[in-house]
């Protein structure tokens, strides 16, 4: 990431202009006057009478000053105006003051209380901040080089720091005469003279041409690193790739950021001149963009987006919404307009939009708010209809295609720079979605080592990474919305839960919510579906319709933004013991279908199952802005939960039991064959086996519950996710 200046020297012009060059008269007379101005800005600036923030911020810490631009302009809109255009001259001289003043207030202060300190020479580094609008990362062209600019982000890469010098200090080899040079900021390289200008005594050798050599002890140095900026996954216009574009951080701004954070910046628009890259060698005038930070804000947390984000009227306009008795009702007629039915479905989606409270425990244990909801069934009805809409609605979101994506492409990747030949880390969908939603399509063809990948991400909400030397751990803090179809294709009735869901039931406890989503075959039913996607149809080209849709689809974007913001409910003592009493009462009915059925359930009903259910608590009480999930909320979450994820689990179970003799005898007759078929401890692919069967004029159902019946007595095993079958006995 730093090929930049290798074989260069090293250097960043702080606190001072470049000593010396020819500057006129009027220039100097010019910075002078901003210098004072500067000066007077940092101790007289008041937000209120006798409130002086800059003074004070300086003397709380000493290292930078956080200036509003807003504030410089409304005190000297003439310097406000120069530093805006350019930058790159008057932020050293910003900083001379800055270093001045504090110096200056030291004394006084010391001066005062009568202990005598050393006066202050340290640097203190001005960093800005402004209320504009940020610029698109697309726009940035050659007429903003050398300006001011705002843009935001995320941070997809982050490399070391490294030293770079501010002053070098060069020694001539022939007469032994040293010379300070100034580097230029950012990614520049300093200048070093051709010729020495000692004058030869007679008798003397002169100085041959480039008589420099470096002398590192003496030069002055700064940390710096480099990040790569992405632009905002929502940002990217669809069939584009995502565009990035480097960021040269340096001091107090070293270090403080990791992949995966969304960044609002402020910098200067920079070049500099790419080394060792094949494409550059003869082009002399060519060179490569960057931004020189000079300002900078995390956007990840409620805070940055905080209530200033929200006009007093959108205010007043929600909580009304949200004090109206059919407010929930409402929020889950505007989730999929266009998708008829599915009542329950689009509840949970609505819950995973709006999510639960996060916790911290006292032990730093952190407990996740977001929901994980997956849709599994037939094909044709609608599950990426829902993945759509969420990707469109939530305030952040991610789409991707289970056989399109790889783990490192959900999770994270280390890459090897080309120029430095350094390892540096890049965030996956899941962190790039990092305070929002991964929607996940086609969750079922997803291989089963990248499936296994996403575990922590789900529950933890982390992601660990230990590759090439980095080590680390990255934010996921995301909902996960997946869809899958069952391994044959439909849901099939004659199957058991297990044949139809074919997940492992690993990542299925990680599930909240899990929706079976049958194409059920009724006359009334199709009749009012095909009557609704007509009309959907028919009424699509309408542009008010389309305007109307969109709209509708902002406010409830603002509206769930502003929930999760302010509101961040916890349960009352009377829903939690009612939530206690139903969680045992799943668990024991669960134990004795076990029992009944000699087979566990599809779906696991474990502890993380009670969690899932006081998420959906939370996120109901979050929709109405109530701070407290009373029992009414609790029934519908375990309303929810019943017509889902136990729903699920019950389905397909029993279907051995209450055979017909000739049925029994048909499977008697499979078992016979199986057994023919395999010998102890040998393995075969189910799907194999059930082929080899079925050409011998067995039926398929049949087999399976032949099957089925030999698991139970525990005669085979299934591997490899169910997909091979070994014999026991």
């Amino acid at each position: 990431m730093s090929g930049w200046d290798e074989g260069a020297v090293f250097y960043s012009d702080q606190a001072q202009f470049p000593r010396g060059g020819g500057e006129s008269d009027q220039f100097k007379a010019t910075r002078h006057s901003v210098l004072l101005k500067f000066k007077e800005f940092i101790r007289n600036y008041e937000t209120q009478k006798n409130v002086f923030p800059y003074r004070e911020s300086l003397l709380h810490n000493p290292k930078f000053l956080l200036v509003h631009m807003d504030h410089l302009e409304s005190f000297d809109a003439d310097v406000h105006s120069k530093l805006r255009s350019s930058p790159a001259d008057y932020l050293p001289l910003f900083e001379t003051a800055a270093a001045e003043v504090l110096a200056n207030l030291k004394s006084k202060v010391a001066g005062e209380t009568g202990e005598m300190e050393d006066p202050v020479t340290g640097e203190v580094q001005i960093l800005l901040t402004s209320k504009e609008d940020s610029v698109s990362m697309r726009s940035l062209g050659a007429q903003y080089i050398s300006k001011l600019v705002k843009i935001s982000g995320i941070t997809i890469a982050a490399s070391r720091t490294k030293a770079k010098a501010t002053y070098v200090t060069l020694l001539c080899k022939n007469c032994k005469n040293t010379k300070t040079i100034p580097c230029r900021p950012g990614l520049g390289g300093a200048v070093v003279p051709r010729s020495c200008d000692h004058v030869p005594q007679p008798g003397e050798e002169p100085c041959p041409i480039d008589p420099w050599i470096v002398v590192p002890d003496k030069s002055k140095y700064v940390d710096q690193q480099t990040l790569k900026l992405q632009e905002n996954p929502e940002d990217v216009p669809t069939g584009e790739l995502p565009r990035n574009i480097l960021l040269s951080v340096d001091r107090h701004l070293v270090q403080t950021i990791v992949p995966g954070t969304r960044l609002t910046i402020m910098g200067i628009y920079s070049i500099y001149q790419a080394a060792n890259s094949a494409a550059q060698k003869g082009a002399v005038a060519i060179r490569q963009p960057y931004i020189r930070v000079v300002g900078m804000e995390e956007a990840n947390e409620a805070t940055s987006r905080g209530p200033s984000a929200f006009t007093q009227e959108e205010v007043e306009e929600f909580k009304k919404f949200a004090g109206d008795p059919n407010s929930y009702k409402n929020i889950c007629s505007k989730i999929a307009p266009s998708i008829y039915g599915h009542d329950d479905v689009k509840k949970a989606v609505a819950c995973l939009l709006f999510g639960g409270s996060r916790k911290e425990l006292p032990d730093g244990v952190r407990l996740r708010g977001d929901i994980n909801v997956l849709l599994l069934g037939d094909p044709s009805t609608a599950k990426s209809q829902f993945l759509k809409f969420v990707e469109k609605t939530a305030p952040i979101a991610v789409y991707t295609s289970g056989k399109g994506s790889s783990a490192a492409g959900l999770t994270a990747s280390v890459i090897r720079d080309g120029s430095s030949r350094e390892f540096y880390l890049e965030g996956g969908a899941m962190v790039l979605a990092d305070g929002g939603v991964v929607c996940i399509d086609e969750f079922d063809k997803m291989r089963s080592e990248d499936r296994v990948a996403i575990h922590e991400a789900m529950e933890q909400q982390t992601i660990s990474i230990a590759k090439a030397g980095i080590t680390t751990v990255l934010n996921s803090r995301t909902s996960v919305l997946a869809a899958a179809n069952p391994p044959s294709g439909r849901y099939d009735d004659l199957k058991t839960a297990q044949d139809n869901i074919d997940l492992q039931t690993t990542i299925l406890s990680r599930f909240d919510l899990i929706f079976i989503v049958k194409d059920v075959r009724m006359y009334s039913q199709d009749k009012l579906i095909a009557s609704h996607i007509i009309k959907v149809h028919a009424s699509a080209g309408a542009a008010s319709t389309d305007t109307r849709v969109s709209k509708e689809e902002n406010w409830l974007k603002r509206y769930i933004q502003y929930c999760r913001t302010e509101c961040h409910p916890r349960l009352s003592e009377s829903a939690a013991t009612m939530l206690q009493n139903n969680y045992v009462k799943i668990r024991q009915d669960m134990r004795q279908q076990a029992n009944e059925s000699g087979e566990s359930a599809a779906v696991p009903i474990t502890v993380r199952q009670l969690e899932a259910i006081i998420r959906l608590s939370e996120a109901l009480a979050k929709m109405r802005l109530s701070h407290v999930a009373t029992e009414d909320h609790v029934k519908e979450a375990i309303r929810l939960f019943n017509v889902s994820t136990m729903d699920a689990a019950r389905s397909g179970i029993n279907q051995h039991i209450n055979l017909t003799a000739e049925m029994a005898n048909e499977i008697k007759q499979a078992e016979t064959q199986i057994k023919r078929r395999m010998g102890i401890g040998s393995q075969i692919s189910e799907r194999r086996l059930i082929d080899d069967l079925t050409r011998m004029g067995l039926n398929e159902s049949i087999v399976r519950r032949a099957l089925l019946i030999l698991h139970q007595r525990d005669e085979v095993e299934y591997k490899r996710e169910r997909r091979v079958i070994v014999r026991k006995a």
